[in-house]
């Protein structure tokens, strides 16, 4: 032991770990299992000590989503703090997202006190020490993390810090989930005593190429082939995939889909670009590519042909997050696509003769057509404004469209209106749009928040339903955007209801009951306003309900958000 050594508390060695990992912010839902941590907190803001950003978030959606913007904008996990099952369990439906988004982000939880008479620093003192230790904590979030630990010492804290951060770094990235008693968290370790590997032991794991043989093979198909398609939803994850693609498209004459997009993955203004909508093209593919998608069609709706070839290109071509999962690859790669791709672009460009040249143009021509065809269709389809209170949300859409700039982010969690936001407000940009990847509502809330944090000059737009926005923790969400001066757009298209519960009952019952009687149980408090609700956390609101109003709305939000306030625009749309 040094002269000089202090005993310091495992919140300390925590700190220290997060500092050493780079985590730049905890973004927290605190409670009485977290008393070490907050006490370490503003000891170190005493002594000028360095330690990560705290960002306080009134409901565990807002913090997880915060962080998973962040990770996106990044590509650097953060740490979200909750409060024991409790707040665990309401972080979880954020960590189906970010597992399905594959996002890196340290979920950390207290534990219980597991004393009871005093017997160690933190040891039980209210009521709610007894009620909250479940059985099996982690289990509530299990099937989401990568990683799960219950951390037994501060002797270790570091090293599990460490660990945690190589696993949700490592491809495909995840989140994952780290535990720890407030007794745990009391205890006092000599720096000496801590065990602290250093960084370099502890890297990630990182997709990378594939061999040359694969990569001809690949070649070799393409260059035979007639009518190629590419389908992908999150290849954009890395923001200089949708320009390699595009480019890849254009040369080898490939029309491109983006089913269900998390991000965007090819510019929509590209002549290559063939929509959101697998459709018949899967059944008149010869040879396709699966790059980055977890569902690149529905099987029940869309024809398949048995003779077409199929490469899966993915980060996680082997979909273990999924009990089942059997779609086509009759080659499947593992890799980063970006430089799978950027592989087999080389290739084909040393291998291609004249008449593939030929060939390929010739669909190049052919898929643009299709092209202005689509947007002429997306056009007409905006043309007409609506009615009072039944506003086109077509109309509405690209009302915004025209609005924006190529650089400005937008999120789209419209559900049954996304087709109507993708239509309408395109993007060609890499990082400029950003889908629901799971199936958890209320996602682009706290994402938005995030990417704001790490992008402040950036102008970030937020496009739910009513019933996301409802999902979306909207009081949580407005009051961290003014506490901390994060400024955005929420546009809320508000058809009074759960359209995708109505829709998803005529599916499965097209001519049922339910039909008969148009009762489906999916209208949602009709008269609500949620200009209101922006205006009771400071922020800006508009309800707008006459199409004429539109545009002067959307222009009067878009100044405030640039002045560095909130805006929330409710639109009364076509009903469900």
């Amino acid at each position: 032991m040094s002269a000089n050594e202090t005993r310091q508390t495992t919140a300390h060695h925590l700190l220290e770990g997060l500092n050493d990992i780079g985590v730049d912010y905890l973004f927290c839902n605190l409670g009485t299992d977290h008393a070490p941590l907050i006490e370490e907190m503003a000891r170190r803001r005493r002594l000028g000590l360095p330690l990560p950003k705290t960002v306080l978030c009134p409901h565990e959606n807002t913090a997880v989503h915060m962080a998973a913007g962040y990770a996106v904008a990044t590509g650097r996990g953060q740490g979200v703090l909750v409060h024991v099952d409790a707040g665990t369990a309401n972080a979880a439906m954020g960590l189906h997202n970010l597992s399905r988004a594959r996002l890196p982000v340290l979920l950390m939880a207290g534990r219980a006190p597991y004393t009871t008479r005093g017997e160690l620093p933190g040891s039980r003192d209210s009521y709610v020490n007894f009620v909250q230790e479940p059985f099996d904590q982690a289990s509530v979030v299990r099937p989401y993390v990568k990683w799960e630990y219950n951390l037994p010492s501060g002797v270790i804290a570091r090293q599990a810090l460490r660990r945690a951060h190589a696993v949700m770094h490592s491809d495909p990235k995840g989140p994952v989930y780290l535990m720890f008693a407030r007794e745990t968290l009391a205890e006092t370790w000599l720096d000496s005593e801590a065990t602290n590997d250093a960084a370099d032991r502890a890297g990630p794991v990182v997709a990378r190429g594939v061999d040359q043989q694969t990569v001809e093979a690949i070649a070799d198909r393409l260059l035979a082939a007639h009518n190629p398609l590419l389908i992908t939803a999150y290849a954009g994850r890395n923001p200089a995939t949708p320009d390699l693609i595009d480019t890849l498209a254009r040369f080898a004459g490939i029309r491109v889909i983006a089913f269900n997009p998390v991000y965007l993955n090819i510019a929509h203004d590209s002549p290559c670009f063939g929509g959101f909508m697998p459709g018949r093209h899967v059944a008149e593919a010869d040879v396709g590519l699966l790059v980055d998608v977890d569902v690149p069609w529905i099987p029940r709706d869309t024809p398949e042909n048995p003779a077409t070839w199929w490469a899966h290109i993915d980060v996680d071509a082997e979909k273990r997050g999924f009990p089942m999962w059997g779609f086509p690859g009759h080659l499947r790669v593992q890799g980063d696509s970006y430089r799978i791709l950027a592989q087999l672009l080389e290739v084909l460009k040393a291998r291609a003769g004249a008449a593939f040249r030929v060939a390929a143009a010739a669909r190049v021509t052919r898929l643009a057509a299709e092209r202005d065809a689509r947007l002429a269709a997306a056009d007409k389809l905006a043309a007409e404004p609506g009615s009072s209170g039944q506003i086109n949300p077509h109309y509405l859409c690209a009302a915004i469209g025209h609005a924006l700039g190529a650089d400005d982010i937008v999120l789209n969690e419209a559900i049954r209106n996304a087709p109507a936001v993708f239509a309408q407000i395109p993007r060609t940009r890499g990082g400029s749009l950003i889908g629901l990847p799971g199936g958890g509502l209320g996602f682009s809330g706290g994402v938005a928040l995030g990417l704001k944090l790490a992008l402040p000059e950036r102008t970030i737009v937020q496009v739910v339903g009513d019933g996301t926005f409802y999902f979306s923790n909207p009081q949580s969400m407005l009051a961290v955007s003014r506490q901390y001066g994060l400024p955005i757009f929420a546009v809320v298209l508000d058809n009074r209801g759960w359209s995708a519960v109505k829709e998803a009952t005529l599916r499965v019952y097209p001519d049922g009951e339910a039909k008969a009687a148009n009762d489906f149980e999916a209208e949602l408090a009709p008269m609500t306003d949620f200009a209101k609700v922006a205006e009771a956390a400071g922020a800006y609101g508009e309800h707008i309900e006459d199409p004429a109003a539109v545009e002067a709305a959307i222009r009067r939000c878009l100044e405030q958000v640039r002045g560095g306030r909130t805006a929330i625009l409710h639109a009364r749309i076509t009903r469900l």
